[in-house]
């Protein structure tokens, strides 16, 4: 089943320090079968807190998007954003709906 990292920034102290991060991730990201679904643009809020940025990641399988995240090359990543950049991320299963 088909599942989804959910990231949504609430800081980003330093754009230069995310742009590095992103440089460094998307590779590895799509390199576990990650495809981009959100990545910015525009939003609007309707209720509850407005984020700097919303970021949708589709994996092929739960597996693959955890394996993702705790692979040492994409936490040597982060690490070039986590002291400047907050967000909330997820990782979530997605629905068989056929």
């Amino acid at each position: 089943m088909k599942s989804y990292w959910i990231a949504l920034y609430t800081e980003i102290k330093s754009m230069d320090n995310y742009k590095k991060y992103s440089n460094v991730a998307i590779p590895i990201i799509k390199k576990y079968g990650g495809i981009p679904l959100v990545r910015g643009g525009k939003s609007k809020v309707y209720s509850g807190k407005e984020f700097l940025r919303t970021v949708v990641w589709e994996f092929p399988s739960f597996d693959k998007a955890i394996k993702c995240y705790n692979s040492k090359e994409y936490l040597d990543g982060w690490a070039v954003a986590k002291d400047t950049t907050k967000r909330n991320l997820q990782i979530v299963e997605g629905l068989n709906i056929e």
